[in-house]
């Protein structure tokens, strides 16, 4: 009953003219403000908490552009020492993914968030981020998986068949 409840949960989701499908593993979480889809990624054993991976869609136009958007990413962690990263301490790649321009990025260290309501109340050590921005025909969906840099690690096949199934929406 379990394998069954799991696969039925392994459906597409949809935003801004695109679909993908997230890991089964993956645990939908309720509707939140400003997300498309958020889904809760299991902790790896030892590590204390679970990832998150956030979706967002802000409409055609909106979200800002993909090199402001991981530069703000990017700012969201700092070295041990507490001083800033730089855009040469994350690896970025551009690519196609069934014809979409996407770009993904890969930065850890402290996880300082992004200001309120959009991260940590206390900076957390040894984490990591991946993300990818996936630029569609009605504008930008933003794929951004926090946690423990363990639990990310165990998370990058998942991320990266979630990344590859984003395709266009099938016109109604």
């Amino acid at each position: 009953m379990l394998a069954m409840t799991v696969a039925m949960s392994a459906s597409a989701e949809e935003a801004g003219g695109l679909t993908w499908s997230a890991p089964p593993e993956w645990a939908a979480q309720p509707p939140r403000p400003m997300r498309a889809a958020t889904y809760k990624v299991p902790a790896a054993k030892g590590d204390a908490e679970d990832a998150e991976l956030a979706v967002f869609y802000f409409g055609q136009g909106q979200g800002g552009a993909v090199d402001a958007n991981v530069k703000r990413w990017v700012a969201q962690f700092q070295k041990p020492d507490g001083k800033p990263l730089e855009d040469k301490d994350a690896k970025t790649k551009q690519e196609k993914v069934n014809g979409l321009p996407v770009t993904t990025v890969e930065v850890k260290g402290t996880y300082a968030g992004g200001g309120p309501m959009m991260g940590p109340a206390t900076p957390k050590t040894n984490f990591k981020l991946r993300g990818a921005i996936v630029e569609g025909p009605e504008g930008a969906i933003f794929y951004k998986l926090t946690g423990p840099e363990k639990t990310v690690n165990g998370a990058e096949k998942g991320f990266r068949k979630m990344v590859e199934s984003v395709k266009p929406a099938a016109k109604k």
